[in-house]
This record gives C-alpha cells, structure tokens and sequence, in this order.
C-alpha cells in the first residue's frame, strides 16, 4: 500500500459521509461466492470491511456459497457426483457433505474471520428458525437421442419458496451480523441445498434491502466489446440476454438480480469479490464498482 498523508486520509474519510447517509440504519445483503473468497488474506479483509460496515449503522447480512469447497470434500471422501444438463445432481450421500461444508467448516470460518475483526458474527442456515422454506427444484433437458422434452430430478436441491423473518429481525440492528448458509427446509422436513445467488435473492427481498451485493470471480455485466456496463435497468439487462450480450454463467446471475428486485430489494450490484475493499468501493465511493441492476 502507499503511504497516504494523514490529510488524504482524513478527506477520503471525509468524502464517505454521504455515501454513509445514504445507507444510514439500511440492510445491505452480501452473496460472498465460493469462488469470490480466495485466500485468506481476501477472506479477512473482506470481514474488516464487513465489521467497517456494521461500525457506520448500515446492518449487513452475509450469505455464502461453497462450491468449491464442497467439490474438494467430495473427492476427499471419494463421492463421485452425476451431472445432469450441466447441474450436479444431490443425492443422499451428497446433501449430507453439502450441509457439513456449507453450515459447518465455511460458515463458521467466515464467521470467524468477522469475530477477529471485531465484530459480532452469529452462523446460521435457512433451516434455522424455519428461515427458508424451499420446494424441490426441477429442471427439463431435452434427450440428446430422442429429441424429447424430459424432467431431471436433481435431488436434494430446492427453490426459495417463503421467507420467515421472525429470527433475523432478533439480530439484525442489534449490533449482531447474520452469516447465512444457503440450506433450507423442504415441506416434508427435508434439506434441500439452494443455490447461493437465489437464496441471497429471496433473503435481500424478504429484507426489503437497500442492496444485494453480488460477489463474484467477474467485474460485473460487460457489452459486446468487453466493456463494464456500470448501470442497467431491468428492461435493459433483459434485452442484453435476448440478444445474446449476457450470455453463459451471467445469465442465472443477473435473473437473479432481477429477481431480487421484483421481491423488493432497491438495487443489486454484480462485483468482482476478489478486488480489495471491493463492498467498500460500491458503497462509500463516488465511482462505484461492478454493474448496478435496477427497476
């Protein structure tokens, strides 16, 4: 890092003030991918900045995801995992390992890391409290031989369906950090894994949050020339995929926001988790960072 005077300091600090105004007493939801939190030098930044936040009266709430942590454990234990256009279908043996990494060793590292930075992290998942209720989610591929329409069972893997809030409102703006695993409960008892981006989606909505904050291994939404689109409105983000601009992996993520935007969140931003201080540069600088979605 340079050595910034003391002056520069105190002006950076200085030109925050809005910025913090704006999101004074607000929630802001943070989806910190399995792939956004890299090393462990990023991991604890991210949770200084995280504690930073809770210090300036915003209320945030993390939700994580683990895909690759929950890969590595898998081939650890020799489970090998079918796939099925694309998605990883979660068996029973599957869930069990899902719900280990999720809400057990990531949650709880994550929470760690915020608890050393001086904050007050409680881990939980959507099961707890009845938080999130989901049912199965289902998914149709067309057979590459017969050319017919078929449903895929992906097992143990659901869709957000009802948002309880009673526990989350225990903690939220009483100095304490919500960090949230992406498990839910099925109507039968059943744990089902939810993906990350939907599960922060539903939880920012229930929330009615100022901001869902996407942390991803990409700078945001990009045009055909490759370059960062800062702002774009729903009507705009859905013409992008209809002519092909938001393409691949980007297409889930910004469904997502838009998603999360029809449940009542304010505005989702989609931002490359792996630069520094990335959740400070959206919030409390003039420039922002990453594509903002909006109504």
């Amino acid at each position: 890092m340079t050595d910034i005077s003391p002056l520069d300091q105190a002006r950076i600090l200085s030109e925050a003030l809005p910025h913090m105004q704006q999101y004074d007493e607000e929630t802001i939801v943070i989806k910190y991918g399995g792939h956004a939190m890299g090393d462990e030098e990023t991991a604890k930044n991210f949770a200084r900045d995280i504690v930073l936040l809770e210090q300036t009266a915003i209320n945030p709430v993390v939700v994580h995801g683990g895909g690759p942590q929950i890969a590595t454990m898998l081939k650890r234990l020799g489970i090998v995992s079918e796939f099925a256009a694309g998605l990883r279908i979660t068996d029973a043996a599957t869930i069990e390992v899902v719900e280990m990494v999720l809400a057990g060793s990531v949650n709880k590292q994550i929470v760690g890391y915020i608890n050393d930075a001086g904050g007050k992290a409680v881990g939980l998942c959507g099961k707890d409290g009845n938080m999130v209720k989901a049912s199965k989610t289902t998914r149709t591929m067309v057979d590459p031989d017969s050319h017919i329409e078929k449903v895929v069972d992906l097992g143990f893997v659901g869709d957000p369906e009802k948002v309880d809030l009673t526990l989350l409102n225990q903690l939220i703006g009483y100095e304490l950090i919500p960090v949230l695993a992406p498990l839910a409960t099925s109507h039968d008892g059943q744990t089902l894994n939810v993906n990350g981006d939907t599960f922060a989606g539903a939880i920012a909505g229930a929330l009615k949050a100022k901001r869902l904050l996407l942390l991803t291994d990409v700078p945001g939404v990009l045009d055909k020339s490759k370059k960062l689109i800062p702002d774009l409105s729903v009507k705009d983000a859905r013409k992008l995929i209809a002519d092909g601009t938001i393409s691949g992996g980007m297409i889930p993520k910004v469904e997502t926001c838009i998603y999360a935007l029809e449940q009542g969140v304010e505005g989702v931003v989609i931002i490359d988790g792996k630069m520094q201080h990335a959740v400070l540069l959206e919030l409390f600088t003039n420039q922002g960072t990453g594509t903002l979605i909006h109504k």
